[in-house]
């Protein structure tokens, strides 16, 4: 059986990708690979719409997470964070093991957070230090509307706004340093298609300055020693060579390809796939701004979503993803980034419509792939 890899991370790898990193190991401190981060910190700044150093963590996103907290914050400091999804909670349990207090805006799963409660929010409270919120929340399919949100931030000159672009980053807009975004995370399983391993840190010198009373303890993840590190072309301790030779290999063929012309393929797809869904008699999870990156499907009435995420796999191969939280059961996620194309979204329609019409729901086959294929097809 074919295996297919559509889950929203680890993401589907590219023969290139996975042929460069096959190539024989170099010596982290060798003059050929001090050569490769050379090209690749260059090549990241492209990616992050950005002149700010990005700095490249051997760790998931979730590192990168854990050093936006730790860096620009310290014990008592206040923090906003939004929390609609497994992931905007992740900031909340990271701010809190780092004796940051925080104040939270409560969204309900399937919506965004709302520009004007982070104003009011920030407007009773002037001394919070930081927000924190995802581009795109994972768990739930939704965007959020960060570009507004850090038009808030901006007003207030000790705050920052720290963003989780981890599968957002190469999927759509974001615009790190024309939006003033200050702190901007991602991670390698997602977009640029790579295995897991590597977590990417863009900083502002606002943050920066931030940086430097920051009181919490750190020592794997002190950003100053990395960015440090990277003004030599080099990572603060021991690189994960393999994983970056490969990320040149990625961002290569992303610069390629263009980042407007990767927007449009990686939102077409996602059309595509909702409106494949809609076609069938599926609704889309999110209530406002399904996210581009993955598309969480609700499962239909007396229908179990995980025995459909678990039939994708077992009968066809697919790796999707299920629910979260209480969301298990109700709803099942398709990835829309990694080394995806237009087939691979048809096969995803297709493998959707033959599970459910395995389990007796009412469908005709081919109805979702034909919504598909004129989406895809009209470019």
């Amino acid at each position: 059986m074919k295996k297919y890899l559509l889950a929203p991370g680890p993401t589907q790898v590219s023969p290139e990708v996975l042929l460069a990193m096959a190539q024989p190991l170099l010596h982290h401190r060798a003059p050929e690979f001090v050569e490769v981060l050379k090209r690749v910190k260059e090549d990241l700044k492209w990616l992050f719409q950005t002149q700010n150093d990005v700095l490249i963590i051997a760790s998931t996103g979730t590192g990168g997470m854990e050093g936006a907290v730790s860096n620009f914050l310290s014990p008592g400091d206040k923090a906003l964070f939004v929390n609609g999804g497994k992931f905007g909670e992740r900031w909340g349990k990271i701010c809190k093991n780092y004796g940051v207090l925080t104040e939270e805006i409560k969204v309900e799963w399937g919506y965004v957070v709302k520009p004007e409660d982070v104003a009011q929010a920030l407007k009773k409270d002037p001394s919070i230090k930081a927000v924190f919120t995802q581009a795109s929340e994972t768990s739930t399919g939704v965007a959020h509307p960060i570009r507004e949100v850090t038009e808030v931030v901006r007003g207030y000159d000790d705050c920052l706004m720290i963003v989780d672009a981890i599968s957002a980053l190469g999927v759509f807009e974001v615009n790190t340093d024309a939006w003033g975004l200050d702190v901007v995370v991602s991670g390698a399983q997602k977009a640029l298609a790579l295995p897991p391993g590597l977590a990417f840190v863009s900083v502002s010198e606002k943050g920066w300055r931030q940086a430097e009373k920051a009181k919490s303890a750190k020592f794997y993840f002190d950003f100053k020693k990395e960015r440090e590190a990277l003004a030599k072309n080099q990572t603060a301790y021991t690189s994960a060579v393999s994983l970056i030779v490969g990320l040149e290999q990625s961002l290569k063929m992303m610069k390629e390809e263009g980042l407007e012309n990767i927007f449009a393929r990686r939102s077409r797809m996602a059309t595509a796939l909702r409106e494949a869904m809609a076609g069938i008699g599926l609704a889309s999870f999110p209530k406002e701004s399904p996210s581009v990156s993955v598309t969480a499907i609700s499962a239909p009435d007396g229908y179990d979503g995980q025995e459909i995420y678990k039939n994708l796999r077992l009968k066809y191969g697919i790796t999707a993803a299920g629910g979260q939280d209480h969301l298990k059961g109700k709803v099942f996620r398709i990835s829309n980034m990694g080394d995806l194309d237009t087939f691979d979204t048809i096969i995803a329609v297709a493998a959707i419509e033959m599970v459910l019409k395995g389990m007796g729901h009412p469908l005709k086959l081919g109805t979702g792939v034909g919504i598909a294929q004129e989406i895809l097809l009209a470019k």
